[in-house]
């Protein structure tokens, strides 16, 4: 297999660092790769916040739900889906510019999710390792306030960046059957009870056999409750108001 197919195989989460700090010609360069990336009718409609304050990047991993490693990763970016700057841009040019679809919503979450993966792929291939953080969501008013965030602009996610500090094994990934469907979609509850034997095993050997637990149990909390609720009513007033 190719070295960029190896490469994306092997990632893992990783969620310690060494002291070693990420350089800001690194960074940028990181940052050139990310906008390589596919945007929807080149709006690049992202923006990234790299967050060098030690003690907003200590609140923020408080406000993540107590995730110490944004605080101690070599950098830490907040990727920020904006639709300000592509508005305002059309707006200058007389436009009559119709804010708040969630077309805009969709294609503004999709470009950030593109190009941080860009970023994390490009970080992984200098020897960096990376953490997407989801937990920024918990208390997104908080994180939007403390970047500064104008309407229009609301954080997606955070992601650590740094130099690894431990190698954690590959978690697997359900069988290729189950995602890759031919012309129509097809039922898959056999790969996903195979796949739970998979995780279980994983588990096992990755937690000395303390843990018992699969795929369908992990995603439980997930589910069986309202998922940051606050959500909706979070992005409608930032002006995403999915009309």
């Amino acid at each position: 297999m190719n070295p960029t197919i190896e490469l994306l195989k092997s990632h893992r989460s990783i969620r310690k660092f060494t002291d070693q700090p990420v350089s800001c010609e690194l960074l940028e360069e990181l940052i050139r790769a990310g906008q390589a990336a596919a945007t929807s009718s080149h709006v690049q409609a992202y923006s990234v916040i790299h967050v060098t304050n030690p003690t907003n990047r200590v609140t923020i991993a408080e406000l993540a739900g107590g995730q110490a490693y944004v605080a101690t990763c070599g950098a830490f970016l907040v990727f920020c889906a904006d639709m300000k700057r592509p508005t305002e841009a059309a707006e200058r040019t007389e436009a009559r510019v119709v804010r708040g679809m969630t077309e805009q919503l969709l294609v503004a979450s999709v470009d950030t999710a593109l190009m941080a993966q860009n970023v994390a792929v490009a970080a992984e291939s200098e020897g960096l390792g990376i953490c997407y953080i989801g937990g920024i969501r918990n208390n997104p008013q908080q994180v939007s306030d403390l970047l500064g965030l104008p309407d229009h602009v609301f954080p997606v996610f955070g992601m650590c960046l740094g130099y690894p500090a431990h190698q954690p094994d590959v978690k697997p990934r359900l069988p290729v059957e189950a995602i890759l469907k031919q012309d129509t979609y097809t039922d898959d509850r056999e790969q996903v009870a195979a796949f739970d034997a998979t995780m279980h095993a994983y588990y096992q050997s990755r937690k000395g056999g303390t843990k018992q637990s699969d795929w369908s149990h992990n995603l439980t909390p997930l589910f069986d409750t309202k998922l940051r609720p606050h959500m909706r009513e979070f992005l409608v007033e930032r002006g995403f108001e999915m009309k």
